[in-house]
């Protein structure tokens, strides 16, 4: 049973620094030095050093431990460390830990990270190759022998029954992916800034797994990214305007699995996100119509179309339509599928920056961002303000 009031973390803690490596498919160096780089980034844009530190979040999937990249970016003692798990579900519960952390006077500033070779190392598009025994693998053993056994698969199967519940075609997730690339296009830090696309080059792109084609899936990437949380007072005292978190929330769903929940009711929907959306809602008192800018998690174009809708946005089967009508600014960073796949990481920095008033595509008074975390697993997601 998941909480039925509001939560006491809103407003009590704000995003201060943002730093990246580069976007690549072949970094050339090791992710450990791709953490660093993007630690140190992150703190000098929040105008903090390396002693300042006292706590340090990331994924349980990172190869670079908290205390090793503490040691390597010149970091002292830690009061504070966590890790969170399920993958691309886990980017915005990191800033929630870390907001739990400073408001609890446990940490004062906390730097949340995620860093690796997604392209040139381990691909995750590779699917499972090897696995340790674990009732997680015993899940996937149901799926396995099937066929299903990648990302892409997995994802397809709850694509399809989408598309017959509504009476869709494919065509519709290529409104994600063309407004995705549309962002990315006009981005220097993009992979594909400069190629915008067209409705007509997602329809000719190549299946992956039907109904999914080669547009609808986003890029494996090697890169860092970094972002340093600390408490609301502090960060009225740093350079930038802070990006307030109004609220943060994880979810997961009944009957919940990673990425192969076949054994709910239905498979049009994500009710992981639902139980994100109803405390982000609570806590911050906000509603879809307040929301200014949308940083939408975006590994496969079917999962931000249902997103749209259990966060309320428009009704059920509608989201295709929303998206075309420019119905809410959408991953103005490019995306994952059209910046870089930085397991939704990239996507909270967006944010900070349409806050500040820095973003390429730049949302003109934007004061309220919502930013979701990865999808068809446990999840989490943010509500990011402007200060005041």
């Amino acid at each position: 049973m998941t909480l039925h009031r509001a939560d006491t973390l809103g407003g009590r803690a704000a995003v201060v620094g943002i730093g990246a490596t580069e976007f690549s498919k072949d970094s050339g160096r090791s992710e450990l030095k791709l953490a660093v780089e993007a630690v140190r980034a992150a703190l000098d844009d929040a105008g903090l050093g390396p002693g300042d530190v006292d706590g340090m979040v990331t994924f349980t999937m990172d190869t670079s431990p908290e205390i090793t990249v503490a040691q390597a970016a010149g970091i002292g003692e830690l009061s504070f460390f966590s890790r969170v798990h399920y993958g691309g579900g886990a980017a915005c519960a990191t800033v929630q830990q870390a907001a739990l952390a400073v408001a609890a006077g446990i940490a004062e500033v906390v730097v949340c990270y995620r860093a690796f070779n997604e392209r040139s190392g381990r691909r995750f598009g590779a699917g499972v190759q090897r696995r340790e025994p674990s009732a997680e693998g015993a899940a996937l053993g149901w799926n396995l022998p099937a066929g299903l056994l990648t990302p892409a698969s997995w994802v397809a199967m709850a694509a399809q029954r989408y598309l017959y519940g509504y009476g869709l075609t494919p065509e519709a997730f290529g409104q994600v992916a063309v407004v995705g690339r549309r962002h990315a296009a006009r981005n220097p830090a993009a992979y594909f800034y400069g190629k915008p696309i067209t409705l007509a080059d997602h329809a000719a792109s190549r299946w992956i797994v039907e109904p999914l084609r080669l547009l609808d899936c986003c890029q494996e990437t090697d890169g860092g990214q970094a972002l340093v949380v600390t408490t609301a007072e502090r960060a009225r005292d740093l350079p930038h305007p802070p990006a307030v978190i109004r609220a943060a929330a994880q979810g997961a769903g009944r009957a919940q699995e990673q990425m192969t929940s076949y054994y709910r009711d239905g498979l049009t929907g994500l009710p992981e996100s639902a139980v994100v959306a109803r405390q982000l809602w609570r806590t911050s008192g906000l509603r879809p119509a307040d929301i200014d800018v949308g940083i939408l998690y975006d590994h496969f174009t079917p999962f931000v179309l249902m997103q749209l809708e259990e966060f309320g946005f428009c009704a059920p089967g509608e989201a295709a339509d929303f998206v075309a009508a420019g119905g809410l600014p959408l991953n103005t960073h490019g995306g994952q599928l059209g910046e870089a796949y930085l397991h939704g990481m990239n996507g909270i920095a967006e944010a900070v920056r349409q806050l500040r008033g820095t973003s390429v595509n730049q949302v003109p008074g934007a004061a309220r961002v919502l930013v979701t975390a990865g999808t068809g697993v446990p999840t989490s997601g943010l509500v990011l303000g402007a200060d005041g």
